[in-house]
């Protein structure tokens, strides 16, 4: 009988999926997603060297991020596509 009852409330417990979530769809703002929002406010008010500031701060502290990616092209630093071969 125990088994039973285990294997029904196994079968009917919701399933775990072991993928990342998506960055678009999170219900909160990550750091470097709050300085690139940053940067892009200071692009829009004209600021260029409190945009630049806080896109070299983006990259020094979140190196990783696909945003600290974002903020190396928009200060032209993006590396030269490699040629095909």
């Amino acid at each position: 009988m125990r088994a039973l009852v285990l294997f029904a409330a196994l079968s009917l417990a919701p399933f775990q999926c072991a993928s990342d979530p998506d960055p678009e769809r999170s219900m909160e703002d990550s750091a470097p997603r709050a300085l690139w929002d940053l940067s892009e406010r200071f692009r829009e008010q004209d600021d260029d060297r409190a945009r630049r500031e806080t896109l070299e701060w983006l990259i020094e502290r979140y190196p990783s991020s696909r945003y600290a990616r974002r903020a190396e092209r928009a200060l032209g630093r993006e590396a030269p596509a490699q040629p095909e071969e």
